[in-house]
């Protein structure tokens, strides 16, 4: 009976432990949802206000509209000196595509040559590299605009684009050049041995294997050239080349009645291929960012 009873004993301390267990993640996943609310909030905010009318967005506490205002899209699509937002959204197209294919080609090549090929000063360019990294964007300001200025690129494109396409970018060099150390060194000299060149390996055998940091470095590309407010600012003077982040700052205007309601509208609509891009490709982003943490 002594042996039952102890069996038992058992049983019910087992069953509860597994309950105490069950509650613990309990308060941890209603503690991450508080969390998730309290992150996503200003996010519905957002959203809902783009169908709030303009004396209800900071007067009403309300997540919710008190009255539904479906023409803020309408009004924001065509609100900017009669140019509609598909033109700014081209725009932003065009730049980040350019530079995403600018990244792509010097950081990669960049990158391989740092981890695999010797020549000289290798070590003190590639100390130059780090510093570049390191350095804010604000210092070399000037003397790019000047420079830009001198190549007669002031009012284009090419201001933003360009140096993509000569490694300007230090942090994606780094990190491609630490998910070529993680490749073993003898498929490189395999490949030689079988009479496959420097270019054609890069090309054909350490491209595929680099597609989930390459898909890192062209989300980050993209993601930091689509917000660039900056940049713009600087190099572009005409409207009908202004990208999303201009033409959201020609909502405010200090001598008229802003309409936040289009605006709000039109920020949606920007967010709206960073929400999609990073959803529909987030397997690939976090095996990227994991693989190029490995050293050879």
């Amino acid at each position: 009976m002594s042996s039952f009873a102890l069996q038992t004993s058992k049983i019910l301390i087992g069953k509860l432990k597994i309950r105490s267990g069950d509650f613990t993640n309990i308060y941890r996943h209603l503690l991450l949802i508080t969390f998730g609310i309290v992150i996503i909030y200003p996010f519905l905010w957002l959203v809902f206000s783009t169908m709030k009318p303009n004396d209800e967005i900071f007067s009403e506490i309300s997540l919710l509209p008190r009255t539904y205002e479906f023409g803020n899209f309408k009004e924001g699509w065509n609100a900017i000196r009669g140019h509609s937002f598909g033109l700014f959204l081209k725009n932003s197209f065009v730049i980040s595509g350019l530079s995403i294919i600018g990244t792509l080609i010097s950081t990669s090549m960049a990158a391989y040559a740092f981890a695999r090929l010797r020549f000289p000063l290798k070590n003190m360019l590639f100390a130059v590299l780090l510093a570049t990294m390191m350095l804010p964007p604000q210092v070399i300001l000037i003397p790019r605009y000047i420079m830009m200025s001198h190549f007669g690129w002031i009012d284009t494109f090419l201001p933003l684009v360009a140096p993509k396409f000569f490694g300007s970018m230090g942090f994606f060099v780094f990190m491609l050049m630490q998910f070529i150390r993680g490749v073993p060194k003898e498929i490189d000299e395999a490949a030689i041995i079988d009479g496959c060149g420097r270019l054609r390996f890069l090309l054909q055998i350490l491209l595929p294997l680099m597609k989930p940091a390459l898909f890192t470095a062209s989300l980050f590309t993209f993601m930091w050239t689509w917000q660039d407010f900056m940049g713009p600012l600087i190099y572009l003077n005409s409207l009908q080349l202004y990208p999303m982040p201009l033409a959201l700052n020609l909502f405010l205007d200090a001598t008229a009645a802003t309409n936040w309601g289009a605006m709000f509208s039109m920020m949606v609509l920007s967010m709206m291929p960073l929400i999609v891009l990073f959803l529909s490709a987030q397997k690939y982003f976090v095996q990227g960012i994991v693989t190029s943490g490995m050293k050879g």
